[in-house]
């Protein structure tokens, strides 16, 4: 599977590293990922991380705004100014920086969550949180849905 699935909380070293999850690291090393590419999140407090296919899923975006106007400079400096490369050692560790911690409030543990063709990092209290919110969002989609169907009315 090439595809980033699951989550796992792992704690950061002595010397700030902390292991990316095993079933993360068997996807990059099938993508051929030399660095990684990580982005804070736009909306959440969790850095976006992924391969080269990120960075350029963003950058073809940005390719379709007029380069005259506001809009694609705004989504340039998020894209390359709230981004960074980050490297994966031997052992599969990266480096929490504070670029890192700033935006996410990590500490001591990282909680990894699959996202499809990327993962994020977040402090782990956060994301509970976070997960929570998401939920309640869904259950109320799903039962404003469910009261659609039985009156025959679309929202």
């Amino acid at each position: 599977m090439d595809r980033f699935l699951s989550n796992a909380v792992n704690k950061i070293d002595a010397k700030g590293r902390v292991s990316v999850p095993a079933h993360f690291r068997s996807v990059v090393q099938r993508k051929g990922f030399g660095d990684l590419y990580a982005l804070r999140g736009l909306d959440v407090p969790a850095m976006d991380v992924g391969g080269v296919d990120l960075l350029e899923r963003y950058e073809q975006r940005i390719a379709q705004e007029d380069p005259f106007l506001q809009t694609a400079d705004d989504m340039s400096f998020f894209v390359h100014g709230d981004g960074s490369y980050v490297k994966m050692d031997q052992d599969g560790r990266i480096t929490v920086s504070d670029f890192i911690r700033e935006h996410t409030g990590i500490s001591d543990e990282v909680a990894f969550v699959g996202r499809g063709f990327f993962f994020q990092m977040w402090e782990p209290k956060r994301l509970r949180e976070h997960g929570e919110q998401v939920r309640e969002r869904l259950r109320n989609l799903r039962q404003q849905a469910v009261k659609a169907a039985s009156t025959g009315v679309s929202e």
